[in-house]
């Protein structure tokens, strides 16, 4: 009997890499996506594959498929400062609505459930490293908010349907990751940075930069996700590299990397932007066997050959 998984946002950065690891894991594997901030080129080498079923829909309204489904990833959401922003009422309501409409479809089709959470659950936080145990420094009508709050609501909601309802539930929260299909221009610091660079334009860093961020290469953290969902963890877990670095630093970094001649410029730290991020994975390593294996410059290297080929296709 196949199994079949459901994935929300799937034709996401995240998303797609997710259905690309369940597709050859052996899944029938069900894709919806509104493409608000997805792109039908992230799933195109898997459309027409016997297996896979791409949906476009927006998951605020009511959702049913057709079949059984034995697990659902709800990855749906903009994850990008600049996407929020733009987007402040979809975030909530993907968040929350979202969250809703794909947990009672788990519970119609009696299904595991996986939520991606965030980092940005902690807010800027005061306790470093952020341990899953931490309830976060968030200020709830900031501009992040919008996003922060979604998050921390469809954790609170998945965990009332584990016990109320007795789904099958599980939460991952997803620190800073990279790798192919980010957006060149997201909004995030190290799509553009590399877009930057490649373009040899001034580097664009906030503040002064000494605000830090512990970047994941995009497969670990599928590995850590694909391990999660396997596994009998129903409290949220940390997925995330502990390799921490500042912004400043990494600027520079990626510069050295690009043999880029940009310069590195400061502007205005935006309201609310975290100081510190860095996760306490030891969750992981005890109940999972998990922790990142792709070190920063090999991640890097791999993820500049995508970028090199979007500035030259897109600018």
């Amino acid at each position: 009997m196949e199994k079949r998984v459901l994935i929300t946002g799937g034709a996401g950065f995240l998303g797609s890499h997710l259905c690309d690891r369940y597709f050859n894991e052996g899944w029938d594997v069900i894709c919806i996506d509104n493409l608000i901030t997805g792109s039908a080129g992230n799933i195109t080498h898997l459309i027409g594959k016997e297996g896979f079923k791409f949906i476009k829909y927006d998951v605020t309204n009511y959702l049913d498929v057709d079949g059984p489904v034995d697990l659902i990833l709800h990855f749906a959401s903009p994850a990008s400062p600049i996407d929020y922003l733009e987007m402040p009422i979809q975030t909530l309501k993907v968040g929350s609505l979202g969250t809703h409409k794909t947990l009672g479809l788990a519970r119609a089709k009696n299904a595991r459930y996986l939520l991606a959470s965030t980092s940005e659950v902690y807010g800027d936080p005061l306790e470093h490293p952020q341990k899953e145990t931490y309830w976060g420094n968030v200020n709830p009508t900031g501009y992040r908010g919008v996003y922060d709050e979604a998050k921390r609501f469809a954790e609170a909601m998945t965990m009332a349907y584990n016990r109320y309802h007795k789904i099958d539930t599980r939460i991952v929260r997803i620190f800073n990751t990279y790798g192919s299909r980010m957006r060149l221009r997201d909004g995030r610091a190290l799509p553009t940075f590399f877009r930057q660079a490649l373009q040899n334009e001034p580097i664009t860093v906030f503040g002064n930069g000494s605000q830090t961020r512990s970047f994941m290469f995009v497969d670990d953290l599928v590995e850590g996700i694909y391990r999660l969902a396997e596994s009998s963890e129903v409290e949220p877990v940390n997925i995330g590299n502990p390799q921490e670095i500042s912004i400043l630093d990494f600027a520079k970094e990626i510069i050295e990397l690009t043999e880029s001649e940009s310069e590195i410029i400061f502007k205005e730290l935006p309201a609310d932007d975290p100081q510190i991020r860095q996760p306490d994975i030891s969750k992981a390593k005890r109940i999972l066997n998990w922790e990142p294996k792709t070190d920063r410059k090999t991640g890097l290297l791999k993820t500049l050959e995508y970028f090199k080929e979007q500035v030259l296709n897109h600018g």
